[in-house]
């Protein structure tokens, strides 16, 4: 068992994700459309936290102790919704235990040091530490949903993220806001990205609503087809 896992994002046309572009053409839509989605905890990247989370006080490197090594879980508190951030090594300093009025949840592979795990313990951060190398995604959602008991969970961002619960097969649902504008610059961070693939096959979907706002943005949500 496993939570219900939307990716929801807010691109421009040509599929580019960058925050202060998309901030240029859309206002409050992207969280407005997020409401809707139902409740369900919101989970995002190191980078994307980096950027915009009010509870991360730093970013340094990661803690030059001995990796644990092994599969570790720490409910610090239970909640109906979770503010949730995946963070391999363990690179964030929290100034808070919470964000967005929730519970702070860090998942981070085995290569975290217990140093890292106790400061998390000490401001009541909850975490999931599993796989050896990176994350092991699949197992961290088993557990996202039997420890913490999360039933839905939407992606927030960014492309990489995105890209490694894709790979997984772990998405259910894909919410797309299309804004109205185009960015066109090189090297931009797509809405899926970071798969390294030798074919050209793509994952497919099922559209199953659109929905055309007054700012002319289009909200498009489509089912994975498995």
């Amino acid at each position: 068992m496993r939570p219900y896992i939307i990716s929801h994002m807010m691109t421009s046309v040509d599929g580019r994700i960058d925050c202060p572009m998309v901030g240029q053409l859309s206002t409050d839509e992207y969280y407005v459309a997020l409401e809707k989605l139902e409740p369900c905890s919101k989970l995002s990247g190191r980078i994307t936290s980096a950027l915009e989370c009010t509870a991360v006080k730093e970013e340094t490197e990661p803690d030059a102790g001995n990796a644990i090594g092994q599969e570790s879980v720490h409910v610090a508190r239970q909640s109906e919704e979770y503010t949730i951030v995946v963070d391999t090594k363990g690179r964030l300093r929290w100034a808070s235990g919470e964000a967005d009025g929730h519970p702070l949840l860090c998942i981070t592979s085995e290569q975290v040091s217990e140093t890292y795990l106790e400061s998390l313990r000490e401001q009541g951060i909850s975490w999931i530490a599993v796989g050896k190398e990176r994350i092991d995604l699949a197992r961290a959602m088993e557990i996202l949903h039997d420890r913490f008991g999360v039933k839905r969970l939407a992606i927030v961002g960014g492309g990489h993220i995105n890209g490694g619960f894709l790979e997984a097969g772990l998405i259910d649902e894909v919410s797309i806001m299309v804004a109205p504008g185009i960015d066109g610059r090189k090297g931009q961070t797509a809405v899926f990205d970071g798969l390294v693939r030798p074919d050209c096959d793509p994952y497919r979907l099922k559209l199953a609503s659109v929905e055309k706002w007054d700012t002319d943005i289009v909200w498009l949500r489509y089912t994975m087809v498995r």
